[in-house]
């Protein structure tokens, strides 16, 4: 019986149940311990040998008619049951210091996003660890309370979409196992927002592994679940992404058809605008082998707009630059794809300068640039 754990895969989920979550916030003892036997399929019986207490002392407990209000008494029954003891209203030292960091997370959180966009995103990695580390803490401590899971869910999806910008293309399987890490918690919470902000982040960082199959599956579910026009149209700018690099013909003609009709209806963001549908265009239409029709659509290009982020620009020049390539054009290729070496050293982008060594292997000039500020963006990774 000691051994039984009521935080382990599956037992734990259940107390951020809306039922449990109300019992846990009125620090209900008798509801506590009539959903702790339920969870474990235990008789009165056990539960009482469990806390050392007779079958009667624990059946009036759970009926409301003795109340425990001695902290020792408390803390012995949360240690036997393996609960946190805030759930019995007792706090620990780490309590304040928890609120505190509850209280931040959501500037934390804006702070990281806001600089990842700038252009930041090591910054952003820099904000984000420590609080992921903190939540994560939390949690393995039994603190299993809905706020602190909606953070860390939060947390790693942000966490793995900016290692995503900074690791070299070897390492981005990490930046989807962490968004992932978001995404199992997002799925159990009940929060459609959250769980469809999961899906499309971690369907991305799976594209950007080369996890083609996994990556439609989960920014389909994004696509299907969205709540808003906004949300569904950033999980087809992405799926249309997605589709192009697998060479799905047939889904990437159908999001990006999709993309274009929300352009009427949703305002510009940072992942959707007439921009960033554009250079998805360009990329899908090399990627389903239409060269011709990428080659038309170059000159079609909108302006870059206020919602376009340093990270959208540089990879709409190399997108170009490869276009331009596939048209014949190395000398504008090679403008574009410099201008794409510089945005990317400044910004500290080395998967970005992997693309541009591929795309520009017919210039040596571009790939010398390349290859030297990746090895020194390598050596800054690794120190």
């Amino acid at each position: 019986m000691a051994g039984i754990d009521p935080y382990g895969a599956g037992i734990r989920w259940h107390w951020t149940t809306p039922r449990a979550q109300d019992i846990l916030r009125r620090r209900a003892l008798s509801g506590i311990l009539q959903l702790y036997r339920e969870l474990h399929s235990l008789p009165q019986q056990e539960l009482a040998d469990l806390l050392g207490y007779s079958t009667s002392y624990v059946s009036r407990i759970e009926t409301g008619s003795r109340t425990i209000t001695d902290i020792g008494a408390l803390r012995h029954i949360a240690e036997r049951l393996g609960l946190p003891p805030h759930c019995l209203g007792i706090t620990d030292d780490t309590d304040g210091d928890h609120q505190l960091v509850i209280q931040l997370a959501d500037s934390v959180l804006r702070l990281a996003e806001s600089a990842r966009q700038s252009g930041q995103a090591t910054t952003a990695v820099a904000e984000l660890w420590p609080l992921v580390a903190r939540l994560e803490a939390r949690t393995a401590d039994g603190h299993v309370d809905v706020d602190t899971l909606r953070l860390l869910a939060r947390a790693r999806v942000g966490l793995g979409v900016a290692l995503g910008h900074v690791l070299p293309e070897e390492r981005l399987a990490v930046a989807a196992r962490w968004t992932g890490k978001g995404l199992s918690v997002a799925r159990r919470l009940g929060d459609p927002g959250l769980h469809a902000h999961a899906l499309r982040h971690h369907g991305n960082e799976l594209r950007k592994s080369g996890l083609h199959h996994r990556a439609l599956d989960r920014l389909g579910q994004a696509r299907d679940t969205a709540r808003t026009a906004t949300e569904r149209a950033e999980a087809v700018v992405l799926l249309a992404r997605a589709a192009g690099a697998a060479g799905n013909t047939a889904v990437f003609d159908a999001a990006f058809d999709e993309g274009r009709r929300l352009l009427d209806d949703v305002a510009p963001t940072a992942l959707f605008s007439e921009f960033t549908l554009h250079e998805v265009r360009l990329r899908g239409l090399l990627g389903t082998g239409r060269v011709a029709e990428a080659v038309r659509q170059l000159d079609q290009a909108p302006a870059a707009g206020l919602t376009a982020t340093s990270q959208w620009r540089i990879i709409a020049a190399i997108t170009a630059g490869e276009v331009l390539l596939r048209k014949g054009d190395p000398t504008g290729a090679a403008h574009q794809l410099s201008a794409a070496v510089d945005g990317a050293t400044l910004h500290r982008l080395p998967h970005q300068l992997q693309r541009v060594l591929r795309a520009g292997r017919r210039l040596p000039e571009v790939r010398e640039r390349a290859d030297g500020a990746l090895e020194r963006l390598r050596a800054e990774i690794a120190a």
